[in-house]
Order: structure tokens, then C-alpha cells, then sequence
């Protein structure tokens, strides 16, 4: 049965003449003009019946040819192939995304201030980036050579760390080096300790891994290493600033972790998230500059740049260094040239050096006057260091219903509740002073202290 079809060519459209006829032909399959079996015209006859050349219309079936529409008999002529044609998909009607709540002030921890002019070290790194070429084929999986150098040097000179470019895995950031490292060296049904209140990403990794997780408890100085059992294979710990009640390990009770993972073989997760901001003393000494071969150090840019960076850095004995970068040589995921050159140049030029010492400036007056501010209302912890304090509340007020009251009033804050899991302890507010403008942060601590005031009447 041959097929005769109202097909248009239109000289003027724009579009070749062989790809039009094409396309007609195959909107007459998907709507069932044309069925399986039927005879389409000879080119010839096509040719003539659209006054075209013989060339265009063979050029089009030998497209439709190509893609399986049709098929060509010896002797018999050109047909419709069976191709099964499917409807065309309905256009998925999703509701529209919700509008960012553009008058929300953000209380939330861990997210730096931006300064919306980039200033001149910042674009001194990216002109550097543009003027380079890129590498010829895939990059080193641990990361840029000349990076894992510099480096090297910045976690020796500022977190105390000695160790080479061989010790060093450039990741996109704490996180992705965690769920790495977990995923190569740990086995589904393993067991880790984690802080509790914790990190919850730090959990949620253990979680999608499978992993057993055992609540640490902590207290004013951090992880209570005595709780400890001899069977945990490997403990995710935040010594420098505890997250989110920011104590700090002291010597004593380092060395007594360092010993307690020596004697049982343990591996140390260090999340060294916030250190470079510490406003009482120097930063203190990194958990991973007392053994290497125990201790895996995780280092960011979220805190000091951007969180948009994705960028950061693993730590670790060479051993462990090379297993994590042969896994990703084989999924193919790290961090992009661009972003790693781009650290380079900023590492070379003392940029991030610089941003340190000025957020450090600021990140001390914004501590300063949110800790004054909340005082009368609670019991103010972690103040010594980092991008959040933590104000501990009379047990009687329900931190959730104050995070909701304040959200409700304009101002994003996180109940400490959130953070805790099996281990109790006090209600409380883990509060961010860093993200928003020193304006906007003036008025949400005057909206907080409002609702603030409110709950303790309550009581």
C-alpha cells in the first residue's frame, strides 16, 4: 500500500528542504497518518509530485533511513518500519518555584559575608585563569600539581600540619571529602562515632553509607573521648571549634584521643571547617599535626571565600591519598581546572591570606555585639571562635517554637534541638552573625531579642 501525503516544502522557512520533508514524514508516523508497512512514493515520484530535486528527496529518506524510520526492500520499494510510535509526552505542569522570602534576615551558621563588589585580589585570580589555556586532556584526580603544592605549604604554615603535596586531595569541600573518603574506606554496616549534637551533613553522610553511627556525647570542651569504645573503627570529630556548642580539645585530651586511635587502629575524621577565625588566641594546632597516619584533616573555602567556591582539601597519609585519588581517576569526580587555577592564584598572590585577616576584623565586632546583645537571655557559648555563638536557653522555653516564632517574625535562627539526636541537653539557638549586612544583622537581633522576650514570659 503506498502512502500518498499532503507534504509541504517551504523555500522560505530557513530550514533545509531534506530535513523538512524528513520531519513531515515522521510527524505522519507519530500521529498514525503513516502505519508499519506502509509503501512510501519512490524518490522519483516524490521528487516530481514536490517539485524538487531527486537528490533532496533521497537525501531525506537516506535520514529517515539512518534514524529507523523506514526500510528498503529490494524489488519492493521504500516502507514504514515498526518503530512502536509513542504519543507525545504532555508537558509536565509543575507549580511555579516559590518565591525566595526576599525580606527573610538569615541567623543561620557557617555562611560567610560576600561583599557585593569583588575587590581587586579577587579578579586578579580569575584575569590570571582567563589568560591560561586549559590542560590538554584530563587533569591529575587528586588535583593540580602545582595546587597540591601550595597547599602543602598553607595547611603547614597555618594549621601546623607537616606533610607534602602527596598528602593533599583537593576536593569541593568538606562534605564531598567526607562521603568520599567514607565511601572508599568504609564498608556498609561499619561503625562511626560522631558528635552528638553533631554535624548533621556529617550524619546524613554516615547515613546514606550505610554506616552504624554511635553518639559521642560532648561537653564544654568537646568530644568526651572517654565515651569511646575500643570497637569504633573510625570517629568524625570537630576539635578546633566543636559543632555546634563550640568547645575547643584541649592538649590533654588530643593526645588522649590520638593514643585511644594508636591503640585501637582507628581512623580520626578532623573537620577543620572554621578554624582560621578564633579571636581570643592564634588558631590552634591542628588534631592532624600529631599523626597523619591516624588522622584524616578536611579543610574548606566555605567558610573564608564562598560555599559557591566548592572547594576545599583532604589531608591524609599518602597511602590514603593515592586509594581515594585512584577511585576518582575512575568516576571522574573532582573539582574543574578552572576553580583549582583559580585557588592557585589566589593562594601565590596571599589573597586568601588577606580576606582571612579582614573577615577575622569583622567576624570579631559582629561576635561582639550579637553576644552583648543576647546575654540577657541565655547563657552565650562558642563565642571564642568561628561564625556562630550558641545561646543556651532556660529548659522550660521550646527552641523549635522560638525558631518558628522568630522565622514568623522575619528572621531565619536554628533551634540547637535540630542538632541533637540521642544525647540530651539544654534547649538552645545556634545563631550566625556572619552572612547578613552589619545593618541587617542589627535589626534581626532586635527582632530576636523581641521574641526572646516573649517566650521567657511564658515560662
Amino acid at each position: 500500500m503506498e502512502s500518498s501525503l499532503p507534504l509541504v516544502i517551504d523555500r522560505a522557512a530557513g530550514q533545509a528542504l531534506h530535513l523538512q520533508l524528513a520531519e513531515q514524514i515522521r510527524a505522519a508516523v507519530l500521529d498514525g497518518r503513516l502505519q508499519a508497512g506502509h509503501r512510501l512514493p519512490s524518490t522519483r515520484d516524490l521528487a516530481r509530485q514536490l517539485a524538487i530535486s531527486r537528490a533532496v528527496a533521497q537525501s531525506a529518506y537516506d535520514q529517515l533511513h539512518a534514524e529507523g524510520w523506514i526500510e528498503g526492500r529490494t524489488g519492493a520499494g521504500t516502507f514504514i518500519t515498526d518503530v512502536g510510535p509513542l504519543r507525545p509526552a504532555e508537558p509536565r505542569r509543575t507549580a511555579s518555584p516559590p518565591e525566595p522570602e526576599r525580606s527573610l534576615l538569615t541567623l543561620r551558621p557557617g555562611i560567610p559575608y560576600i561583599d557585593p563588589t569583588p575587590d581587586p585580589g579577587w579578579r586578579r585570580a580569575w584575569r590570571e585563569v582567563s589568560s591560561q589555556s586549559p590542560p590538554r586532556g584530563y587533569d591529575d584526580a587528586a588535583g593540580l600539581p602545582a595546587l597540591r603544592v601550595a597547599l602543602a605549604e598553607h595547611v603547614g604554615r597555618v594549621r601546623g600540619i607537616a606533610c607534602g603535596p602527596e598528602n593533599i586531595l583537593v576536593t569541593n569541600g568538606t562534605v564531598h571529602g567526607l562521603r568520599l573518603l567514607l565511601g572508599v574506606t568504609r564498608e556498609p554496616g561499619d561503625r562511626i562515632a560522631i558528635e552528638d549534637p553533631g554535624y548533621l551533613n556529617a550524619v546524613a553522610a554516615a547515613q546514606d553509607h550505610r554506616l552504624e553511627i554511635v553518639d559521642i556525647p560532648v561537653d564544654r570542651d568537646g568530644l568526651q573521648v572517654s565515651a569511646l569504645t575500643d570497637d569504633l573503627p573510625a570517629v568524625y570529630v570537630t576539635p578546633s571549634h566543636q559543632y555546634p556548642l563550640g568547645g575547643r580539645l584541649p592538649v590533654a585530651r588530643r593526645n588522649e584521643l590520638i593514643r585511644w586511635a594508636r591503640r585501637t587502629g582507628a581512623m580520626l575524621i578532623e573537620d577543620d571547617y572554621d578554624s582560621e577565625f578564633r579571636f581570643d588566641v592564634a588558631p590552634l594546632p591542628a588534631l592532624a599535626q600529631l599523626d597523619l597516619d591516624r588522622v584524616v584533616h578536611l579543610g574548606t573555602l566555605s567558610k573564608t571565600l564562598s560555599p559557591a567556591l566548592r572547594l576545599g582539601w583532604l589531608v591524609a597519609s599518602e597511602a590514603t591519598v593515592v586509594q581515594l585519588a585512584d577511585f576518582r581517576a575512575n568516576s571522574g569526580d573532582w573539582p574543574g581546572w578552572p576553580m583549582q587555577a583559580a585557588l592557585l592564584a589566589m593562594l601565590r598572590d596571599g589573597y586568601l591570606d588577606q580576606a582571612i585577616r579582614k573577615h577575622r576584623r569583622r567576624y570579631a565586632e559582629r561576635r561582639t555585639r550579637t553576644c552583648s546583645v543576647l546575654a540577657p537571655y541565655g547563657r552565650v557559648i562558642g563565642q571564642d571562635a568561628g561564625l556562630h555563638i550558641t545561646l543556651l536557653l532556660s529548659n522550660h522555653i521550646d527552641d523549635r517554637e522560638v525558631s518558628a516564632a522568630a522565622r514568623e517574625a522575619g528572621v531565619a535562627v536554628g533551634p540547637l534541638s535540630d542538632y541533637r539526636r540521642t544525647v540530651s541537653g539544654p534547649p538552645g539557638l545556634v545563631i550566625g552573625y556572619a552572612t547578613p549586612t552589619t545593618d541587617d544583622l542589627h535589626r534581626a537581633l532586635e527582632i530576636l531579642t523581641e521574641v526572646l522576650l516573649r517566650a521567657g514570659s511564658k515560662g
